[in-house]
């Protein structure tokens, strides 16, 4: 079996969730793993694997909005420390001795695979952005043209890309790259979805302050995540986090209104639950996936300098439609993900890439 040396993005827990889906099934066959990571994404796979910690690029958010300035800060203080962290890297590589790497969006791994000369497997959701073609508004080129000056600089060297991702673009012409439907936790699959009354909302990436006095307004139920709260105000009922409590929540909820996280979105389309969603502004990522949201008919994007009124009766009168898209779509790539790793494990390179 394998020796798998797996870089993962630190910031936004999804990275370390999708590595563990994947980790926990190769696993179960034997695969031995020495994991790379920070932050969020270091406490999460510390509890199952070995992790080293290394600090990486990451985007940071303020007052729902994208905080360029931590964000190139971040970047700055990492790039100032590639040169020794790629040395201690190496010797790790010299000691676990790996056949193969995987990297989630991660900086210092697919460099030093590289180095070595051991095949590296991208498998993240951001390559989706710079691997296929998109039909973006001429007021977001900026915005896509920076997220792939960033992507193609500090998170191109892997071998072959494997995009996980609920909508599938075509990809571009010699890309090595493949694209799947996303991968779902167990937790997610052995739920059974029904159709309360209850809005689920989650909010996270900097809350905005007017959001919550907001939703006061409207007679509805809402059930909140992000606060870190635990209260009931009125029709609004703060949830903090636990895993059980929010798939419970959402498994059972008439809608979901989030960010333009595109696990959560993954999740809320697997059980048949339309989305509002309200993006980042300047993180093209959550605007992309806000776009196919809404041009595949799963939901809407909104904006939270335009909270009207009528924001949410609009939304609701679309559901009906936005279900019947969504039962058509595919939302559980788990089998198909397993499989290709598992070639790309055996012979180096992923089948049916372009």
């Amino acid at each position: 079996m394998a020796r798998i040396l797996y870089g993962v993005h630190g910031s936004q827990h999804g990275h370390a969730i999708r590595a563990l889906i994947l980790a926990r099934h190769l696993a179960t066959l034997g695969h031995e793993f020495l994991f790379v990571s920070s932050e969020e994404g270091a406490q999460l796979l510390s509890r199952e694997f070995p992790v080293e910690r290394f600090e990486n690029p990451g985007t940071r958010y303020k007052n729902q909005r994208l905080d360029t300035p931590a964000t190139l800060k971040l970047a700055g203080r990492t790039l100032l420390r590639r040169r020794g962290e790629l040395a201690r890297l190496a010797g790790m590589i010299r000691d676990f001795r790996p056949d193969a790497a995987i990297s989630d969006y991660e900086y210092f791994v697919p460099i030093a695979a590289k180095r070595a000369g051991i095949p590296c497997l991208s498998l993240d959701h951001q390559h989706v952005i710079s691997c296929c073609r998109h039909d973006v508004s001429a007021r977001l080129l900026p915005d896509y043209w920076g997220i792939l000056a960033s992507i193609r600089f500090l998170f191109s060297a892997a071998s072959d890309y494997l995009s996980i991702s609920f909508y599938q673009p075509p990809t571009k012409p010699g890309a090595r790259a493949v694209v799947a439907p996303p991968i779902l936790r167990r937790s997610v699959v052995t739920r059974t979805p029904s159709h309360g009354s209850h809005i689920l909302v989650y909010q996270s990436c900097g809350i905005r302050d007017a959001f919550a006095p907001y939703l006061r307004t409207l007679d509805r139920e809402f059930r909140v995540y992000g606060y870190r709260v635990d209260k009931v105000e009125g029709n609004l009922t703060f949830r903090g986090y636990s895993e059980e409590g929010f798939l419970d929540d959402l498994a059972s909820c008439a809608y979901v209104v989030c960010g333009g996280s595109h696990n959560l979105m993954s999740e809320a389309l697997y059980f048949g639950k339309p989305v509002l969603s309200f993006p980042v502004p300047g993180a093209f990522e959550q605007q992309l996936n806000a776009i196919y949201l809404e041009r595949l008919g799963y939901g809407r994007s909104a904006s939270m300098d335009r909270l009207t009124p009528e924001l949410l009766p609009d939304f609701e009168k679309g559901l009906p439609d936005m279900r019947r898209r969504i039962a058509e779509g595919k939302f559980y790539g788990n089998d198909k993900v397993f499989a290709l790793v598992e070639a790309f494990l055996r012979e180096g390179r992923l089948p049916g890439r372009s």
